[in-house]
């Protein structure tokens, strides 16, 4: 998840700096017309939020989700202004289906996930989530979650520990990282466990765009704390029952290849235009009628423009696809 536009930014003088990625495509994916329902389920500090409920007047509403209390604190002050049009719950996105439900959500005009960490998660202290600053190992989306990074970390053996720093982190080192890991606990801050990684395979070689050598063991521990993937395939599983009445639109922003390559996978998997055996492709497809159609045929990436000002859109990847109601694909 990433911030808000210099627009939303203006909005309020205690807001942090928070700016959103690819928001003309956000609203352009979901295709956003006046009066339509929309859920952003990582709504975070409320940008993409802000232009969706503007493109969507009159009488739009949006429901907003997140896991973290303290970012929606900041969304509710920032889309005041738009009163009952915007509902916002403390909740997780994969629980998408009953929230909808239970807030007069039950036909989506579109979904919104915005993957990954916050800038208010980065930049808050005290959250543990990077290096740049020696805090508590904690990186909890959800403070009232009881799992942290700190457990992880002086709490599992080391071959699993080394198995959550390559499946999440894909570090080709993880299993001498682990080891190093194992050998200094217990370890209690994000800045001694980067210097023991850093210790253990040393500084640039190999390292693409010189990033710092603990940068994917910080991400494997923060996606293993969060649960991200697992939930991340609960609420793709959830999407379509949620849009196929009104044929509305998902939108996905990812920020690494474990996130997007879920999300290419699922929306072709359950697409028209699947893959098929090669041996069958003339055969009569006895897969289930397809739920999805895909917009964006190419995964769409920030514009230079738009790098240059948030460095952090450059990794960011979106994709857009199109609910085909059950009776349609039959």
């Amino acid at each position: 998840m990433t911030g808000s536009n210099d627009r939303a930014d203006q909005h309020s003088t205690t807001t942090p700096h928070h700016v959103p990625v690819m928001v003309d495509e956000v609203v352009e994916g979901l295709d956003v017309r006046p009066g339509g329902h929309y859920v952003d389920g990582t709504v975070g500090l409320g940008g993409h939020a802000l232009a969706i409920l503007e493109a969507a007047q009159p009488d739009g509403r949006l429901l907003g989700i997140d896991r973290d209390p303290n970012a929606l604190a900041v969304a509710a002050e920032r889309l005041a202004e738009y009163g009952d049009a915007v509902v916002l719950v403390h909740g997780n996105y994969e629980d998408v289906e009953s929230i909808c439900a239970d807030h007069g959500f039950e036909a989506v005009d579109g979904l919104l996930l915005d993957l990954g960490v916050s800038s208010l998660q980065l930049e808050q202290p005290g959250r543990g989530f990077s290096f740049q600053h020696d805090e508590p190992l904690d990186m909890r989306m959800d403070p009232n979650q009881e799992l942290t990074a700190a457990h992880l970390v002086n709490g599992e053996e080391e071959g699993a520990l080394a198995d959550i720093i390559w499946r999440y982190g894909e570090e080709r080192r993880s299993r001498r990282i682990a080891k190093a890991i194992v050998a200094n606990r217990p370890i209690e801050t994000t800045g001694a466990l980067a210097g023991v990684i850093e210790q253990a395979v040393g500084r640039g070689r190999g390292r693409p765009n010189n990033i710092h050598p603990a940068t994917l063991t910080f991400q494997a521990l923060r996606i293993a704390v969060n649960q991200e993937l697992s939930h991340l395939d609960a609420v793709l599983a959830s999407a379509h029952g949620l849009l196929e009445a009104t044929g509305g639109r998902l939108v996905v922003i990812s920020f690494h290849s474990l996130e997007d390559r879920r999300v290419k996978e699922y929306i072709r998997d359950h697409s028209a235009d699947r893959p098929r055996d090669p041996e069958d492709r003339w055969a009569p497809d006895p897969g289930p009628p397809p739920s999805w159609r895909r917009v964006t045929r190419r995964v769409r990436k920030a514009s230079d423009d738009e790098i240059a000002r948030n460095p952090r859109s450059r990794s960011a990847r979106l994709r857009v696809a199109e609910a085909i109601p059950t009776a349609e694909a039959a």
